[in-house]
């Protein structure tokens, strides 16, 4: 069992890049993630390709330089 098993992954700059490899990794340690970035149709191949590979993702179209975006 990994120590990412059955946990919560946040992560932002999702839709490319590192964003993207972080994501992928945590998911293959057994990670769940939420993936946050403005490239919405990105992120929707990005939960694509995860949930076919057995993993799970919810996608958040989100921008965190905009603070309204990010604030509760």
């Amino acid at each position: 069992m990994s120590i990412l098993e059955g946990r919560v992954v946040v992560v932002t700059g999702a839709s490319s890049g590192i964003g993207e490899a972080c994501a992928t990794g945590f998911v293959a340690k057994g990670a769940r993630v939420v993936l946050a970035a403005r490239r919405v149709e990105r992120l929707a191949g990005l939960v694509e390709r995860i949930e076919r590979s057995g993993g799970e993702a919810l996608a958040v179209a989100t921008d965190v330089t905009d603070e309204a975006a990010v604030s509760n």
